[in-house]
C-alpha cells in the first residue's frame, strides 16, 4: 500500500533490559527515524549497539528479558506500540516482515519450501492456496530463483545457500507487508552469490513500494542496498544521512572508527621459533570425501576430489570459493566429522584417522573446529558456562572452581563480560555467540584451528579485534589457523596463503598478498571481481564476463 508519507515512524523508542541481577537497563534510548516508500534504510554499529533490538522492535518484538518501555513505532496505519500481543502477532508476516540472518535455521527440514513460503497466506487466509502458490512461484521468478516452476517443491538441505536465503525473502514478501526487515541476510553468502542476492533484493524492494530496514555490519554490502544509513552505539543514533554522506563525508568519531576498520589491515606473517618447522602442522594428501555412504565406503555424494596441500606450523592458509565449492566439508574432514574415503590427513606427522571414530582423544584435541552458525552449532538449552565447560571436562579434566574460572579466562580472551556464562545462546547477539564458539574451540587449547566463516557474524570493529586476538594467540601458543572464508579481506589480513575452491577441487594457490593481482584462473578472476567496494555506485556499474558468470555461478 502506498502512501504520501513515510511508511514507518519511529519516535522516542526506548527499551529496557533486566539483568541476571534484577537490575533495569536502558538499551534503546530515545530514537527517531522515518521510512518512506520503496527506501531501505541501513541501521549499522557494533554487537550490542541495538541495531537487531531496534528492528524487531519494528515487528513489537523484544529479545528474552527485554521491554518496549516508551516511544511510538507507526507502520501504516498501524501503530505497533499501542497494540496488545495479539494484534502485533496478526501483522508479523503481513504489515511486517522479516529475513532471518540464517536462512537454514528458519527451515523446517522436513517440509518442502513451497509449503512454508505460503504458509503466512495460509495462517491469515490472505488467499486461496493455489492462489498463494502462483504467487510463490512468480516471486521466486522476481528474485532469480532457478526453475521457478519447481525449485518450491524441493526441501531446503537440496538448494544452495544463495537460493535459500532469497527463498526466505520470498518467504517474507508473500503476505504484501509494508515493511520488510532484513537481518544480515547476506552475511553466510559467498559474494559472487551475494550480488545476484542483494540485486534481487533491491529490484523487488523497489518495485513494490515497500520499505526496508537493513540490519548489517558489512559496510561495503550496505553501501549498494541502502539509501540512508543509521549509526548506532549504546542503543543511540551516532550520525544518519544518506548513504552516500555517510561513506564520503562522515561526521562522528565513531562512524570514523567503523569505516577506518573496514579498511583491510596488511597481515604480518608469525615468525616461527627455529626448530618447529621440521614437519607441516597439516598435510592432506589425495582426499576424497561425501555424504551418504554406501557399502565399500564410496558416497553417494561425491564432494572433495583428490584435495592436497600443506599448511607449515604457524602459519595461516585462507580457503575461499562459492556456496558448495567443498570449502566447509574439508574443514570437516581434516577434523573427522565427515569421514573421508581416500586419502590422509596428517596432523605434525602424525597420521590421523578418516573418522572420528578412528581418532584418540588426544588427537582430537589438538585440531578444533569453528563453526560457521552459531545459532545451530551452541545447544540452546544449556547456558554459555556449560557450553564451554563441556570441553573443559573432556579434554583437561576440571570442573568446579577451576572449570569456572578457565570459562572467565576464554570469555575475557573472546572480549566478552564474565556475567555472560550465566546466559542462554538465546540471549547473546549473533556477533557474541560467534565469539563464544572460538571460545569453546580455544578451551582444548589445540594446535589447527580449522576456521568456518568465523568472523561472517561480526561488525567490523569486533571482527577487527577477533582476528587481532588470533594473532596474539597464534604469537602465545604458536598456533596455526585453516581459515574459510568468502570475505577476501578476511583472508588478506590474517592468512599467508590462499587456496582457491571450485566444485570439490583447488583450482589455485597462491600467497595471500598477491590474490588480487596475480589470481590467473579464471573462477579466481570472478572471486575478486565480485567483492563489493565502498562505493555506491559498485554494483550498478559493475561489468562482469556474462559467459564467465554463467560459467562459474550457481546464484
Amino acid at each position: 500500500m502506498m502512501t504520501d508519507g513515510p511508511i514507518v515512524s519511529v519516535r522516542g523508542l526506548t527499551v529496557d533490559a533486566t539483568t541476571d541481577a534484577g537490575r533495569r537497563l536502558k538499551i534503546i534510548k530515545g530514537v527517531d527515524f522515518d521510512i518512506a516508500p520503496g527506501e531501505i534504510v541501513a541501521l549499522i554499529g557494533e554487537s550490542g549497539s541495538g541495531k537487531t533490538t531496534i528492528a524487531l522492535s519494528l515487528m513489537g518484538h523484544a529479545r528474552p528479558g527485554c521491554e518496549i518501555t516508551g516511544g511510538e513505532i507507526c507502520v501504516g496505519m498501524h501503530h505497533i506500540t499501542e497494540m496488545d500481543e495479539r494484534a502485533r502477532s496478526s501483522l508479523r508476516g503481513t504489515a511486517v516482515s522479516y529475513v532471518p540472518q540464517s536462512a537454514a535455521a528458519a527451515f523446517n527440514p522436513s517440509q518442502r519450501i513451497i509449503r512454508q513460503v505460503i504458509e503466512i497466506s495460509t495462517i491469515h487466509e490472505l488467499m486461496p492456496r493455489v492462489e498463494a502458490e502462483k504467487k510463490a512461484v512468480e516471486l521466486f521468478r522476481a528474485l532469480a530463483l532457478p526453475d521457478p516452476e519447481n525449485i518450491g517443491n524441493r526441501y531446503p538441505h537440496q538448494v544452495s545457500g544463495g537460493q535459500l536465503q532469497r527463498l526466505s525473502a520470498a518467504m517474507a514478501l508473500i503476505g504484501d507487508p509494508q515493511l520488510v526487515i532484513f537481518d544480515e541476510p547476506t552475511t553466510a553468502l559467498d559474494v559472487t552469490t551475494q550480488i545476484e542476492v542483494l540485486r534481487a533484493f533491491k529490484d523487488v524492494m523497489q518495485k513494490g513500494g515497500m520499505a526496508g530496514v537493513y540490519v548489517s555490519h558489512d559496510l561495503a554490502v550496505v553501501a549498494q542496498i541502502a539509501d540512508r544509513i543509521i549509526v548506532l552505539k549504546g542503543g543511540e543514533i551516532q550520525e544518519a544521512g544518506t548513504t552516500q554522506q555517510i561513506l564520503e563525508a562522515p561526521t562522528h568519531a565513531y562512524t570514523k572508527e567503523l569505516l577506518a576498520a573496514f579498511e583491510p589491515v596488511p597481515h604480518v606473517p608469525f615468525a616461527v621459533p627455529r626448530g618447529a618447522l621440521e614437519k607441516p602442522i597439516l598435510e592432506v594428501e589425495g582426499l576424497h570425501a561425501g555424504y551418504g555412504h554406501v557399502a565399500g565406503g564410496e558416497p553417494q555424494i561425491k564432494i572433495l576430489k583428490d584435495v592436497s596441500f600443506k599448511l607449515e606450523r604457524g602459519r595461516n592458509l585462507g580457503v575461499i570459493g562459492e556456496s558448495g565449492s567443498g570449502k566447509s566439508t574439508l574443514a570437516r574432514a581434516i577434523a573427522g566429522i565427515v569421514p573421508a574415503y581416500r586419502g590422509y590427513v596428517m596432523l605434525a606427522g602424525q597420521e590421523l584417522g578418516l573418522s572420528l571414530e578412528e581418532r584418540t582423544k588426544e588427537e582430537l584435541r589438538r585440531a578444533q573446529i569453528v563453526f560457521q552458525l552459531a545459532d545451530t552449532a551452541l545447544n540452546p538449552a544449556q547456558s554459555i558456562g556449560a557450553i564451554l565447560g563441556r570441553p573443559l571436562k573432556f579434554y583437561r579434566g576440571l570442573s568446579g572452581r577451576a572449570q569456572e574460572a578457565r570459562v572467565i579466562e576464554l570469555l575475557d580472551m573472546v572480549r566478552l563480560p564474565a556475567e555472560l556464562r550465566h546466559r542462554l545462546p538465546g540471549e547473546l547477539s549473533g556477533g557474541q555467540k560467534q565469539r563464544v564458539n572460538l571460545a569453546r574451540a580455544l578451551a582444548a587449547e589445540p594446535e589447527l584451528i580449522l576456521c568456518d566463516e568465523i568472523t561472517s557474524a561480526l561488525d567490523t570493529v569486533v571482527a577487527a579485534a577477533i582476528l587481532e586476538l588470533l594473532e596474539e594467540l597464534q604469537r602465545v601458543l604458536s598456533l596455526s589457523y585453516l581459515f574459510i572464508s568468502h570475505d577476501l579481506s578476511t583472508v588478506e589480513a590474517i592468512c599467508d596463503d590462499v587456496l582457491v575452491m571450485y566444485k570439490g577441487e583447488i583450482v589455485e594457490s597462491l600467497p595471500a598478498a598477491k590474490m588480487a593481482r596475480e589470481a590467473e584462473h579464471p573462477y579466481s578472476k570472478l572471486l575478486i571481481s565480485s567483492v563489493p567496494k565502498l562505493d555506491t555506485g559498485w554494483l550498478s556499474g559493475l561489468e562482469q564476463d556474462p559467459e564467465l558468470v554463467a560459467t562459474f555461478s550457481r546464484r
